[in-house]
């Protein structure tokens, strides 16, 4: 059967299912679709009466199993619709009959087409194949063990549909238990490439068939000589997906570098009356020091704060790059109307309002005005943006100058401000700072996409709430993560599913697990919490790539030293077996009741000096990929003897080349807080009361190393 020939034979099935009103198909249907795809299920037969089952049975040969078939009962189990293991003409008939009168006493009114008859399968081990609608990431595949459990223990993993053959692979080997899959206790591996397939064709069927909302393979019995799919369910969507306007890299780049660099900026609703949003966004754009055009907006006043004011922006005068609006929202549109037929590309709405507060027609009328005249809309419902090395602070909020790599968004106005905190009391250089709000057109693919070119930025750091367009952020992604690290902080972690599911596979829509897995696919670096989002993004651009996976603990306390070693094993970093020649090179320099190995415990009463030469050690071996610094507060070695040494051997190294990443954890009186800040601003990740942070960072940065290809086990 051709591609084509496969494609029209399901699509007809499909349609008369639809026709009929009707969003599950029944086995006999589905048996259908998997032999057009190629997946692999048991044997079986239609039967429409007793006579045709005890046929069937012994065409099928030993046990059979029974299933009701039925379009008005898709849960055959709970109406006591399926008999394992029937065996012998006597016991088919009995069994028909049972099933028979269950699905009645089920539903008296549903319709019964028959029973189907079954090949029992040999036992295997029970794993989960299928495919859902994710309300983010669209057509995804899930693999994981079988059974009601899939449920309970949610050990599953997934992936974009639709799958290459080596995806479909990896997916067995990201499960927890994947060394069930490989043979445990003396019962053989499942035959892994035909789990492969199965997963593969799934893919392959949803991605061909978007109107498919859920397929469910479960189980499917896979032994040492292959994998068979005892049951396959599938249910179309109920609603067809709404296509969502997209825009190309180069469009994006176009609108996106006359937001971010501006030559002009009109202020739509500009005020002199302090305390006015207007007029904190005026006076924001004047004392940042912007070096463009500022036009205020306001058909009531004929100078604000200096600057002529016009009535309309149509009457500004020359090419406008960017219109903020601080009006309310009822006169948004209008107000976009008049920014469209300017020309203006860029329109950012600040104005709560919209669908935040439930008016979804107001907002789909600004994004029905904007695409008429594509205009790119930035909000509404946002505190406005920064783009620092424009000198360009378009915000009602603080301002800020401290020009630097990061950049960094948020999708809430209040994780924004803690954004802008952050940054004001660690010194943390940024590039921007972008408010995202409702996201009515421009989202985090977009922005995502403009850092990915920005010379100016190193590292991307975002918050968010959910994703418009998850496949699109992905792509963005793939792009900028080999160049540079892209660091997300996604809330919403622990709740449900947004809408009840018809199968076990379904029940998954919407899982936080869909982010993690495929968030992780694509590269990008997940933070737990937001502190952890706004210490990766400070801390990442200051570290330097590792080249290896040798990690080195230096300490000066034992205490500190095991539990830097669970951090290291926490974050999936591997400590480094210590070679002969190197073990007897550090002893040298470690006092008798000390101890070599890793980690490197010099203990605490030592001087600067042992810190040094260690420390000179680590950096100088090419077999040591990082170090790890465990510092213990003495009078011996004091905090700032200690930061100062660090950074001096660090940045010698550096000098020739050497690069390393190093972090440290200080212990000890408050003296440690300023060590800290000095060690930081000289590129070692420094932090005071704590073993666990330090290492998370390194964490992050190797999981980006990973994900850019620099690393084996890389993409």
């Amino acid at each position: 059967m051709t591609d084509e020939d496969r494609v029209a034979r399901v699509r007809e099935l499909l349609e008369s299912v639809r026709a009929e009103g009707r969003t599950a198909l029944t086995a006999p249907e589905g048996r259908v679709v998997a032999d057009a795809y190629g997946i692999a299920v048991p044997g079986e037969e239609l039967a429409r009466d007793v006579d045709e089952a005890v046929a069937a049975a012994a065409r099928l040969g030993g046990p059979v199993v029974l299933k009701i078939v039925s379009p008005d009962i898709p849960h055959k189990t709970e109406a006591g619709g399926v008999v394992v293991g029937v065996a012998g003409a006597d016991r088919v008939r009995a069994a028909f009959h049972e099933i028979v009168g269950n699905a009645r006493a089920y539903d008296a009114g549903a319709r019964i087409e028959g029973v189907l008859v079954q090949e029992l399968l040999p036992a295997g081990q029970e794993v989960i194949v299928g495919a859902v609608t994710d309300p983010a990431f669209g057509k995804v595949v899930a693999f994981g063990l079988g059974g009601v459990l899939v449920e309970v223990l949610k050990d599953v993993t997934f992936r974009l549909a639709p799958v290459s053959a080596d995806e479909a692979l990896s997916m067995l080997d990201s499960i927890r238990a994947a060394q069930v899959l490989r043979g445990v206790r003396g019962r053989p591996g499942v035959d892994r490439w035909a789990v492969a397939e199965q997963i593969r064709r799934v893919s392959e069927l949803v991605a061909d068939f978007p109107e498919i909302g859920e397929v469910d393979l479960n189980p499917v019995i896979a032994t040492d000589r292959g994998a068979v799919a005892a049951d396959i369910r599938i249910l179309l969507a109920e609603q067809r997906p709404v296509p969502r306007r997209t825009y190309g890299r180069e469009e994006i780049l176009a609108s996106m570098r006359r937001l971010m660099r501006p030559h002009s900026v009109a202020v739509i609703g500009a005020s002199n009356e302090p305390g006015k949003i207007g007029n904190s966004i005026m006076r924001n754009l004047l004392d940042g020091g912007f070096a463009g055009d500022i036009h205020p907006v306001n058909p009531r006043a004929d100078d604000i704060l200096g600057r002529k004011a016009y009535k309309s922006v149509a009457d500004v005068p020359g090419e406008v790059d960017v219109a903020v609006f601080a009006i309310p929202a009822r006169f948004v549109a209008a107000a976009l109307e008049e920014v469209g037929r300017k020309g203006i590309p860029n329109a950012v709405l600040i104005p709560s309002g919209f669908a935040e507060t439930g008016e979804h027609a107001l907002q789909a009328e600004l994004v029905e005005i904007a695409e008429r005249y594509d205009v790119r809309l930035l909000g509404p419902n946002i505190y406005g943006y920064y783009s620092t090395w424009q000198d360009l602070c378009a915000t009602f909020c603080t301002p800020y100058d401290v020009k630097g790599p990061v950049a960094l968004t948020s999708q809430s106005g209040g994780i924004g401000m803690a954004v802008l905190g952050f940054a004001r009391t660690t010194r943390t250089g940024v590039s921007a700072i972008v408010g995202l709000g409702n996201k009515a057109d421009l989202d985090e693919d977009d922005l995502l996409t403009w850092f990915g070119e920005d010379p100016h930025t190193e590292c991307v750091a975002m918050h968010l709430e959910d994703l418009k367009d998850g496949r699109a952020f992905v792509a963005a992604a793939r792009e900028v993560v080999p160049r540079k690290p892209v660091v997300v902080l996604k809330a919403g972690r622990t709740a449900a599913g947004a809408r009840a599911a018809g199968s076990h596979t379904g029940a998954l829509a919407g899982d936080d697990a869909v982010y993690d897995d495929i968030l992780r696919q694509a590269g990008v670096i997940r933070a737990p919490g937001l502190e952890d989002l706004l210490e990766y993004a400070r801390a990442l651009p200051v570290l330097p790539a590792p080249q290896g996976d040798n990690v080195v603990i230096i300490t000066g306390a034992g205490g500190s030293g095991v539990l830097l070693s669970d951090a290291v094993a926490d974050n999936g970093l591997s400590l480094m077996e210590i070679p002969p020649d190197l073990d007897e090179a550090f002893r040298r320099f470690i006092p008798p009741f000390g101890a070599a190995g890793n980690p490197v415990d010099i203990t605490g009463g030592e001087p600067p000096a042992t810190y040094e030469a260690t420390i000179r050690l680590g950096l100088a071996d090419p077999r040591v990929h990082a170090l790890v610094l465990g510092y213990w507060h003495t009078i011996v070695t004091p905090p700032m003897v200690f930061a100062e040494l660090t950074a001096r051997v660090v940045a010698e190294f550096r000098e020739r080349g050497v690069e390393k990443p190093v972090v440290a954890s200080l212990a000890g009186d408050v003296e440690v807080e300023e060590a800290c800040r000095y060690l930081f601003e000289r590129g070692v990740v420094a932090y005071p009361y704590t073993t666990e942070k330090p290492v998370a960072v390194l964490g992050a940065k190797y999981r980006w190393a990973r994900a850019a290809g620099l690393l084996p086990g890389g993409s």
